[in-house]
């Protein structure tokens, strides 16, 4: 099969990879993305994979096209899908669902979903006048494609005030963003595979840990590590994901979409936010747990047909390695790129992220000679995952894995990933969520 992969922050290469491996053809648009001193991406699987430059060149070439997110590419992927290109991808329209939280929140509402109060803003000062008013705790959360690390869960309205006149001043929020009021409890999501066929049999239940520290501190990444598991049966997709079926199939939705929502005392669940593509790295991690070809399958998901590829109650545990100034990534790409990950060998379990070939010191027959190897091409280096039967096994093989490489220039990642679940497992099991997942 031959392969178009349009790749605006350079996510799949492992994904590339793996369908190399399987014997199919890859070529990879990842478009120019330079700020300043920083050469974003430029060298992210050099050495691995053919780039190409210009994705009109080839979209006629592919058999099969994946969009790995949901941003300003979007509308080559309804183009060529209307000129019957097998295409995983949003649609502009449901790209919005996740993009525009305020529209995402509407779409659960049509669906009889209930949500969040919440409200949209698109300036500070009307925000800050909001919760001087109302006196509550809220969630702030940024729309579009802006840094994950601006989400905020207040811990009172002072507190968020704060913020809202920190980010005014730094002018860090340039879009729209949404304050939510915050319901505790705990978080949990799940997703799903969909195409003109419906949802592929199996249901993605997944725990994020989002913090860049061990114990949820430090600041928002987006995701440092993720519990996976696929399920027949899943109460919180029968509450959040089933319900906007419907809709998907009016807006010829093809790929997959997620649901991340806090599941209150009550068993209530409480959606988030839509994720209308991949995640990253979540489809990092559930790549051990799916089998056969790494591509087929989603040609078949295009096709409206279910392959039924999916370890059903398998556990995947990911966990996310970084080098510094990961997550702020100020220092220029000639700075992180070229770091020898020592140890690293095609596997299962590991996921190259921002790596290429390169050249580094090694030791051969006694004598310490620059011989070829995998290095950084930035400084989210590579996810590794491991799996079994119970979050604790696939947690242990996870770190035996991080734990054979040695990465210099002080390699970072949270040793924690999965710790939380063996309290929270028994309450939402109490409930009647993530039935059968056992911690140890």
């Amino acid at each position: 099969m031959r392969i178009l992969v349009i790749d605006s922050n350079a996510s799949a290469l492992d994904w590339s990879m793996r369908c190399i491996a399987d014997g199919h053809q890859v070529k990879w648009y990842v478009p120019p993305k330079d700020v300043g001193p920083r050469d974003f991406y430029s060298h992210v699987g050099k050495g691995i994979i053919e780039r190409v430059d210009n994705p009109h060149d080839w979209y006629r070439w592919a058999d099969l096209i994946l969009f790995t997110d949901n941003t300003k590419l979007i509308p080559l992927a309804d183009a060529w899908r209307k000129q019957g290109w097998p295409v995983i991808a949003p649609s502009v329209e449901t790209a919005a669902w996740e993009l525009d939280r305020d529209m995402g929140m509407k779409i659960f509402k049509k669906a009889k979903v209930e949500t969040i109060p919440g409200r949209a803003f698109h300036d500070y000062d009307s925000a800050i006048a909001y919760v001087k008013k109302e006196m509550a705790r809220f969630v702030s959360k940024p729309s579009g494609d802006a840094d994950k690390a601006l989400s905020y869960v207040a811990k009172s309205p002072e507190d968020l005030v704060y913020m809202l006149q920190r980010w005014k001043k730094t002018n860090k929020l340039k879009g729209d963003f949404i304050l939510q009021k915050f319901v505790g409890g705990i978080e949990m999501a799940v997703g799903g595979w969909f195409g003109p066929g419906g949802f592929n049999a199996g249901w993605c239940e997944n725990w994020e840990f989002k913090k860049l520290m061990n114990d949820d501190l430090g600041c928002a990444t987006g995701e440092q590590g993720t519990v996976v598991r696929y399920v027949q049966k899943s109460l919180l997709a029968k509450k959040v994901l089933s319900p906007v079926e419907d809709q998907l199939h009016a807006a010829n939705y093809v790929g997959y979409v997620d649901v991340n929502c806090i599941i209150d005392e009550d068993g209530n669940p409480w959606p988030l936010e839509f994720t209308m593509r991949p995640g990253w790295p979540l489809f990092n991690i559930q790549q051990p747990i799916h089998t056969g070809d790494h591509a087929e399958w989603l040609y078949d998901l295009a096709m409206g047909k279910d392959a039924k590829n999916f370890k059903i109650n398998e556990v995947a545990v990911g966990v996310v390695l970084s080098i510094p100034d990961y997550p702020y990534s100020h220092i220029t790409r000639k700075e992180v790129q070229g770091v020898p990950v020592y140890g690293f060998k095609d596997s299962e379990d590991l996921h190259p992220c921002e790596m290429m070939k390169g050249i580094a010191p090694q030791e051969k027959d006694g004598k310490i000679l620059d011989l070829p190897c995998m290095v950084t091409a930035g400084d989210y280096v590579l996810v590794a995952t491991g799996t079994g039967s119970t979050v604790s096994s696939a947690k242990s093989k996870a770190y035996r894995t991080l734990k054979s490489l040695k990465v210099p220039n002080s390699p970072m990642y949270r040793t924690d990933i999965g710790k939380r679940l063996r309290t929270q497992l028994p309450d939402l099991q109490a409930m009647g969520y993530a039935t059968g997942l056992s911690y140890q």
